[in-house]
C-alpha cells in the first residue's frame, strides 16, 4: 500500500438491511445466505426471529455491524393467526399436539374479555421452546432433548392486542388430537400484536386458549415492525439477488433510527479523532451530523461529556 492510501474504510456498501425474511429460514440462515450475495463476511442481525415467521429482520452489513448493538429496538408489531382449540407441545403448528377440544362454542365475548386480560403490562411465562438459557443452555434445546423445562415469568408489555378477524372450522379425519379423537371445531383468529421486546405472541396463543379451556396455538406469525423499521424499508431474498444493496446507508440508518445534533466542522474533526464534545443535554444516543449531511458519530452524554460509542467515520478513514 502506498503511503498515501488510505486502508479499506468499511463505508462502502455499509448500512442496515431490513429483509422481509420467508419462513421455514432461520435467522442465521438469512445471514448466511445475505454474506454470499452481497459478498462479505461482515454481517449480523439484530435480534432472531423464529423459522416459522415471517417480516421484518434487521441486519448490519460492513461498518453497521457495529451499530446493532446501539439501536433501539424495544418495540415490535406483528400479524399473527392464533387456532383456538389445540395445544402443542411449542405453542406453535411446529409442535405436537398435546390436546384437542371442541371450540365452536367459545363466544366472541369470552375472547375479548381474556384478550383484555392479556393486554396491557402482564407476567408472561415465555415458550418452552424459547432461547432463553437454563442452566447455561436454550430452552428450545433441552426441550428437543426431552428435558422438562419450567422457565419464570417475565414482566412484559403488550400495547395492542386486537382480534381482527374469526373463522370457524371443523377438525378433520387428518387432524390428530389425544386419544385420536375427533372433537367437534376449531377457531381461528386473525389477530394484530404490538408489544415491548422479549414478549413471546406463541405465548400470548397458549395463554388466550388455556383461558378458555380449549387449548391454543399460533398458526401463523409476520412481523410488521421492529422498532423504526417497518415492511417499507424491507427486501425479500429473491430481492436482494437482483439488486444488492443494503435498505439504508450507514448515514440513512443513523437518521431513521437515532435523534440527530448538528455539529460544524470543528466538532466532527473532534469526534473523528476520538475526541469528545461539550454536553447539550440529551439522555439517549443520537447521531452527530456534520454540515455535509455525514454521520461522524453515535454519541452518549455522560456528566460533562458528550462521548462517542461508536465512530462511524474515524479520521483515519475520512
Amino acid at each position: 500500500m502506498a503511503a498515501t492510501d488510505k486502508p479499506a474504510s468499511g463505508l462502502e456498501g455499509a448500512g442496515l438491511l431490513v429483509v422481509d425474511k420467508d419462513a421455514g429460514m432461520t435467522s442465521h440462515d438469512v445471514v448466511a445466505r445475505v454474506r454470499k450475495l452481497l459478498n462479505t463476511r461482515k454481517v449480523g442481525h439484530a435480534g432472531t426471529l423464529d423459522p416459522m415467521a415471517t417480516g421484518v429482520l434487521v441486519l448490519g452489513v460492513e461498518r453497521a455491524t457495529k451499530m446493532l448493538g446501539l439501536l433501539s429496538l424495544t418495540t415490535k408489531a406483528y400479524i399473527a393467526t392464533i387456532r383456538l382449540g389445540a395445544a402443542t407441545t411449542s405453542d406453535d403448528a411446529d409442535g405436537d399436539v398435546l390436546a384437542r377440544t371442541d371450540a365452536s362454542q367459545v363466544t366472541d365475548d369470552a375472547i375479548a374479555r381474556v384478550v383484555a386480560t392479556l393486554t396491557g403490562d402482564i407476567d408472561q411465562v415465555p415458550a418452552s421452546v424459547s432461547a432463553i438459557k437454563v442452566d447455561g443452555r436454550r430452552a428450545h434445546a433441552l426441550m428437543r432433548e426431552g428435558t422438562s423445562v419450567e422457565l419464570a415469568p417475565r414482566r412484559v408489555s403488550v400495547t395492542r392486542f386486537d382480534v381482527l378477524a374469526r373463522r370457524d372450522g371443523e377438525w378433520g379425519a387428518e387432524d390428530e388430537a389425544g386419544g385420536g379423537q375427533e372433537s367437534g371445531g376449531y377457531v381461528d383468529l386473525d389477530v394484530a400484536v404490538e408489544c415491548s421486546s422479549g414478549t413471546y405472541v406463541r405465548a400470548l396463543a397458549r395463554d388466550l386458549g388455556a383461558a378458555l379451556g380449549v387449548g391454543g396455538h399460533l398458526t401463523a406469525l409476520r412481523r410488521t415492525r421492529v422498532g423504526p423499521f417497518t415492511l417499507e424499508h424491507a427486501k425479500t431474498l429473491d430481492a436482494l439477488a437482483d439488486d444488492p444493496r443494503v435498505s439504508l446507508s450507514i448515514d440513512e440508518a443513523a437518521r431513521v433510527a437515532f435523534p440527530h445534533r448538528a455539529i460544524d466542522e470543528a466538532e466532527a474533526e473532534s469526534l473523528s479523532q476520538g475526541r469528545w464534545l461539550t454536553p447539550v443535554g440529551r439522555k439517549d444516543v443520537y447521531a452527530a451530523i456534520a454540515p455535509n449531511g455525514d454521520t461522524i458519530a453515535l454519541v452518549r452524554e455522560s456528566g460533562r461529556r458528550a462521548a462517542s460509542v461508536m465512530v462511524v467515520r474515524p479520521a483515519t478513514l475520512r
